[in-house]
């Protein structure tokens, strides 16, 4: 591939981006989120068609209007979600959709399944209903009907993010035999350690644009983190992070003490003072998104406990967690955060209303009123309240949305990728809002995949990897070398230098 790029309305989501994939090899596709990676497998899928650029496949030039197109070039694709019939058998769910014929020779599909399977060691039978097997399993059957398509590029888009180790080595020795067989594979992940276990060489994208190709061998961990996360430094002039006087004695606004979750969160203690921004740290995959939905409970809590300025305090639901002042702005705008059939006041009043409860409602004047203070408190660029939230940029979506928490007057307010996928101007509006907020004293949980953001914004971060916390760094401490050794090293320390 070379020089593709690829837009859509309001965002260059590939940036005149070059990619080369050999035969027999296993090539890492890294990058945060936002970075281009799913863009760019979807333009080799045939799913998306690219603005600019050409490709070529064995030395000749190619141009994809439909997946089915590329099926038939010999590209074969594995989605992190399993796109499989679970109430079909294993044979079946290999030739759906392959055969023109309406007449279907059972015992032909199932012998040659099974010599498939055998050929691949994939240990399941032809003829068993799929949702019988593992995740891992059905995982390898997905790959294994590709396989049996004559791919001769296979991408496999988050692979092991349902298994476990075992199974995780189950399917690398697939991927390992099947490169054996001249098969190229790209292979996305956002654990690190499978990259250097499995790969051969690296491309690295950030912000839809190439950083580079490496030999695996020859990058580093903490360099491919360093590459991954980009050090470009915004002008934010004026912006100084809050300090808070903390002393032994201080009693946490909130505390957690061996909290997990059904998400897979590990059991973890944490804490948070009266007017403090802390943060959760590491790449994505980590835990840190996970973790703020076990305290605010948008994830069910599996163990632990919870307490409020030191008094134990049971929070079962998100509602729970409102009422005891606890406020949380999700990591995915658009799925969680927006409702964007309804109007910019009637998305600001929300969660005001659901604490009022619906049988109280607020008049449209009240409405007004409330909606008005927090369009010109956080300038919010809209016509009217009236507009429709779908209708705003994605910043001023966001401002919305903290709107509606800010109107509830929380004590401790979780912050999920704030700034994600807006321009910078309003990125250093909501930096200030912060460190304002906690001069006011609430206390701000500040999560970002930007991590010069979290060191400008945070007086303490926690840092994550393989969804357990492996360091916490604060003071002198914060700086984004160390942060990177943290997650590098994986260290149980402070400070992992």
């Amino acid at each position: 591939m070379r020089g593709i790029s690829k837009s859509f309305p309001g965002v260059k989501a590939l940036d005149s981006v070059d990619f080369t994939l050999r035969k027999g090899e296993i090539h890492a596709l890294m990058g945060e989120n936002g970075a281009g990676k799913s863009t760019l497998i979807k333009v080799i899928a045939g799913v998306w068609e690219k603005d600019s650029g050409s490709i070529t496949l064995e030395g000749k030039p190619i141009h994809f209007k439909a997946p089915q197109e590329a099926q038939n070039n010999g590209i074969g694709t594995v989605y992190q979600e399993i796109m499989l019939c679970p109430n079909l058998t294993v044979a079946e769910n290999m030739y759906i959709g392959r055969s023109h014929s309406p007449l279907v020779n059972w015992k032909q599909m199932n012998e040659q399944a099974e010599r498939l399977l055998a050929s691949l060691n994939i240990p399941a039978r032809a003829t068993q209903e799929l949702s019988s097997c593992s995740l891992a399993v059905q995982q390898m059957i997905a790959i294994a009907r590709a396989v049996d398509m004559e791919c001769k590029i296979l991408i496999l888009d988050e692979p092991t993010s349902s298994l476990d180790e075992d199974e995780v080595h189950t399917l690398f020795d697939l991927m390992r035999e099947l490169k054996e067989r001249g098969v190229a594979i790209i292979f996305i992940t956002h654990f690190l350690e499978q990259v250097y276990e499995i790969s051969d060489r690296i491309t690295v994208l950030r912000n839809g644009k190439l950083v580079g190709e490496f030999e695996t061998i020859a990058l580093p961990q903490i360099g491919l983190i360093s590459k991954m996360l980009g050090n470009e430094l915004e002008d934010i002039t004026g912006l100084k992070k809050y300090e808070p006087i903390i002393s032994d004695t201080s009693i946490p606004v909130f505390e957690a003490i061996g909290l997990s979750s059904s998400a897979g969160v590990r059991p973890f203690d944490f804490t948070i003072q009266k007017g403090e921004v802390n943060g959760f740290a590491g790449l994505l995959g980590s835990g840190r998104s996970e973790s703020a939905r076990a305290i605010f409970t948008a994830d069910r809590t599996t163990g632990g406990e919870v307490r409020m300025k030191g008094k134990r305090v049971k929070i079962k639901t998100p509602l729970h967690a409102i009422q005891h002042g606890i406020g949380y702005l999700p990591e995915d705008r658009k799925g969680d955060g927006i409702i964007d059939e309804l109007s910019v006041r009637d998305n600001i009043i929300l969660t005001l209303q659901v604490m009022e409860g619906f049988f109280k409602p607020f008049s449209l004047k009240q409405a007004e009123e409330f909606a008005q203070e927090y369009i010109e408190r956080l300038n919010i660029k809209t016509p009217t309240a009236d507009t429709p939230i779908k209708s705003l940029s994605g910043g001023n979506q966001q401002k919305v949305i903290l709107a509606r928490w800010l109107l509830t007057h929380p004590e401790y307010l979780i912050l999920d990728e704030p700034t994600r996928g807006i321009d910078v101007g309003t990125k250093v509006e909501i930096q200030k809002l912060v460190i304002a907020l906690a001069h006011e004293g609430m206390s701000v949980t500040f999560i970002s995949s930007e991590i010069d953001e979290m060191l400008r914004t945070c007086s303490r971060l926690i840092v994550m990897k393989d969804r357990q916390i492996v360091g916490e760094l604060r003071g002198q401490e914060l700086t984004e070398s160390a942060v990177m050794n943290v997650i590098a090293k994986g260290g149980k320390n402070r400070c992992a230098d």
